[in-house]
């Protein structure tokens, strides 16, 4: 199933008005999803990354039956520096994130006086992506992507215009004389934090440049914009979390990532688990410890989100879960959040 498909399901299976329902294969994933609960146990709003709300949603759809707690659930994406700022400014009881919070946000948070538990939930594998058709390109370093998608690129319209500067930087790869169309995630979001930083950020303080993408790429705050942007040209760039790569493969493959050691290393879930994937990362939800304890339905969720149960929607979301002294941590925090 699509994964854009996916996400419109699953906004069904959890209520929203029959007539949102449409499978158009256009439409992009909905502003906010909401259980069908009739919210006897309560309601929560989760804002934040778009890569963690797939696993928000399917913890949502648990939350709102018999079992769960009735409790009703809406789940919206902007992304994970925006839901940080409607975190931070008392707008969301929880917020996904697909990179830790940055020192300025947690100073934002502060200044309102709004408390925090972070709590890590899954592991992704930030996937670089081209499409099906493009057979030249199976395996990059470091340097070519800096190359290709860095702060010094701006202007290449040919993967080849970026062979002097790979080339000055040590790269290993020839790159093809073939069109170069890139589509990622702005700025807003977590996973462009975290590909510039997994890419870029070591080339960059050797170089003295800003640890940035390049400005004329697409960007998009949906996933599935970029998924159909990858898609869109036969030797294509672009990034996205790996549970949209996963459900996606007949649209577009991966490029394997090389290591320190020149070895190429595709995201796997054993490569992204035990961490020779080197672009895996931690996936995280922040909770408004005043709001949790004002509302009972946000440590309900919470319980539920950390559960066994809670780890499986993980899994069936797309991504890798926690190793077991990792989840444990998770449970140990929110116990300890006073």
């Amino acid at each position: 199933m699509k994964f854009k498909n996916w996400a419109l399901v699953a906004t069904c299976a959890i209520a929203l008005p029959l007539a949102a329902c449409g499978g158009s294969d256009s439409a992009s994933t909905p502003d906010s999803t909401e259980s069908s609960s009739n919210g006897d146990g309560g309601s929560v709003f989760v804002t934040g990354s778009s890569t963690v709300e797939p696993i928000s949603i399917k913890v949502g759809e648990l939350a709102g039956t018999d079992d769960g707690g009735n409790i009703k659930v809406t789940v919206e994406g902007p992304g994970t520096g925006d839901g940080f700022k409607k975190f931070c400014a008392g707008d969301g009881d929880i917020t996904g994130a697909s990179r830790p919070i940055k020192e300025e946000e947690a100073i934002q948070c502060a200044d309102a006086g709004i408390e925090y538990v972070e709590l890590a939930v899954a592991i992704d594998g930030l996937t670089v992506a081209t499409s099906v058709n493009n057979t030249a390109i199976e395996c990059l370093d470091k340097a070519a992507l800096y190359a290709l998608i860095g702060p010094e690129s701006e202007g290449f319209s040919s993967w080849a215009d970026a062979n002097t500067l790979a080339g000055e930087l040590g790269s290993a790869y020839a790159l093809p004389d073939a069109p170069l169309s890139i589509f990622g995630p702005g700025e807003e979001s977590g996973t462009y934090d975290s590909f510039v930083e997994f890419a870029f950020k070591s080339i960059a303080g050797d170089r003295g440049t800003e640890v940035i993408a390049r400005a004329d790429y697409t960007a998009s705050p949906n996933d599935n914009v970029i998924v159909d942007g990858i898609e869109s040209a036969d030797t294509s760039l672009g990034w996205v979390g790996y549970a949209y790569y996963r459900a996606e493969t007949d649209r577009m493959k991966a490029i394997a990532i090389a290591n320190d050691e020149g070895v190429c290393v595709l995201p796997t879930d054993e490569t992204i688990a035990d961490g020779s994937y080197s672009f895996s990362r931690t996936l995280y939800i922040y909770v408004n410890k005043a709001k949790a304890v004002e509302n009972p339905a946000i440590g309900t969720f919470v319980d539920l989100y950390l559960s066994a149960a809670g780890v499986e929607q993980v899994v069936a979301a797309g991504y890798v879960q926690l190793e077991a002294a990792k989840q444990q941590s998770s449970v140990d925090a929110w116990t300890a959040r006073g």
